[in-house]
């Protein structure tokens, strides 16, 4: 079971890499819960694989960073029509 999650976190990891995309973005691709992307990529790589655990951080702040513009994009989408 241990080895099931820490490939997930992995996995997971990679992706977010590679794509840029949110906690939310990667949950919906694997079909698992926003917390647990969250748990995996936050707290188990940071044990089990560092470097990525890194990586993966610089990217889901650069996130945390544009959520306000994302938000904002949203709601003008939804009054707007689009």
């Amino acid at each position: 079971m241990r080895e099931q999650t820490a490939d997930r976190a992995q996995i997971l990891g990679e992706y977010i890499i590679e794509t840029g995309a949110t906690v939310r973005a990667t949950a919906k691709v694997f079909k698992v819960s926003k917390s647990t992307v969250h748990k995996d990529v936050t707290e188990r790589l940071r044990y089990d694989d560092p470097q990525l655990y890194r990586e993966v951080k610089q990217v889901l702040e650069k996130n945390k960073q544009e959520r306000h513009i994302r938000g904002g994009l949203a709601t003008r989408r939804k009054y707007k029509g689009d």
